[in-house]
């Protein structure tokens, strides 16, 4: 998680769509997110597919800093929900963790707040465990 940290987690699009990953601890990543224009639809506001993307990379990084080295996570199932629009250049913080973990899965939940700490978007998550001993 240390190289994601600071950066787009070695994904470009994120960088394209304005998310930067500035802290994590185990099972848990936080982002702050200014949307480009490249995040919008032709309305102004972010495509609601943008949000699938951000959080669906986040809960993956949560997961991923709950491992050991060389154990991986796969995502299974992703649902989200748009609460609030939002728009270029608005200030979003995101927070995704893992709920519970077993030997095989990881259940996780991702936030995206605006300013005021309103919620935009929120998402849930089943993601397979690949442990080393498997």
């Amino acid at each position: 998680m240390t190289r994601a940290l600071g950066g787009d987690g070695g994904m470009p699009i994120l960088g394209q769509l304005g998310v930067r990953f500035d802290e994590a601890g185990e099972g848990w990543v936080e982002a702050t997110w200014v949307p480009t224009e490249s995040a919008c639809n032709p309305l102004g506001t972010i495509h609601g597919g943008v949000y699938g993307v951000i959080h669906d990379a986040a809960m993956n990084f949560a997961t991923n800093s709950a491992l050991e080295s060389g154990e991986r996570a796969s995502t299974l199932d992703l649902g989200y929900q748009m609460l609030r629009a939002a728009e270029a250049g608005d200030q979003l913080k995101i927070r995704s963790e893992v709920l519970r973990s077993t030997r095989q899965i990881a259940y996780l939940e991702s936030t995206v707040r605006n300013a005021d700490g309103e919620v935009v978007s929120r998402a849930n998550g089943t993601f397979l465990l690949r442990r080393k001993s498997d």
